[in-house]
């Protein structure tokens, strides 16, 4: 994985990664990809409840992807801070090809060799999703301002892709952070280094500082 690390100005921005609220296809165990299935009524309360504790964090920008469960999800947040919400189409989910709206008993018996790999035949391979959506938080990064808190509404496998290319996993360790529940974020801070830092990963309340015995943000 290369270094994701650009020049922009030193700072201390913020980046709130959030999954879109619940929707029938979630409940239902469907894989959803870019099929643009919209909230349902829990989905809808769970977008109006993280809003209000995300206001808390006074964010300065909103980003979502335009599916209509991530772009509800963001205006949720929109109408309490009466912030814009911008959106960038490499936000979307992750292209699932023959398996979208497919159940996951669906895709084990269809596609025994595709899902051992999870590679959805017509879709998108992990090392795709990655680049695209940390290339797009990348770019929203570059338009925040040194003290820039940036909220994304986005998906779940796009958001942790994305994620560990932003912070610089290894491809090889992926599957080692966990998923995003509906309408959960995950947070990750600037270094001193200009590198990433993740505090906080499927939450459901507000950040707080971590204080403890752990090695400090030297900036090494």
């Amino acid at each position: 994985m290369s270094d994701t690390r650009t020049t922009r100005e030193p700072g201390r921005r913020r980046l709130v990664l959030w999954r879109h609220g619940q929707t029938a296809w979630n409940v239902e165990g469907r894989f959803q990809g870019r099929t643009d299935i919209p909230l349902d009524e829990t989905g809808v309360r769970q977008a109006r409840r993280a809003a209000g504790l995300l206001a808390g964090l006074r964010p300065t920008a909103l980003l979502a992807s335009p599916l209509r469960r991530a772009a509800d999800t963001a205006q949720a947040l929109a109408d309490v801070t009466g912030l814009p919400v911008r959106y960038d189409d490499d936000l979307v989910e992750r292209a699932g090809g023959a398996w979208e709206g497919l159940s996951a008993r669906e895709i084990r018996e269809r596609y025994p060799a595709e899902r051992a790999r999870w590679e959805p035949p017509g879709g998108e391979t992990s090392a795709q999703v990655a680049k695209r959506v940390g290339s797009a938080l990348e770019r929203a990064l570059d338009d925040l301002p040194p003290t820039g808190q940036l909220v994304v509404a986005s998906h779940g496998a796009a958001l942790r892709l994305g994620m560990s290319h932003l912070i610089g996993l290894p491809e090889e360790v992926w599957e080692r952070l966990g998923g995003l529940s509906n309408c959960c974020w995950s947070v990750v801070t600037e270094m001193r280094n200009g590198g990433w830092r993740l505090v906080e990963h499927n939450a459901g309340t507000l950040p707080e500082l971590v204080l403890s015995d752990d090695r400090p943000d030297t900036g090494t």
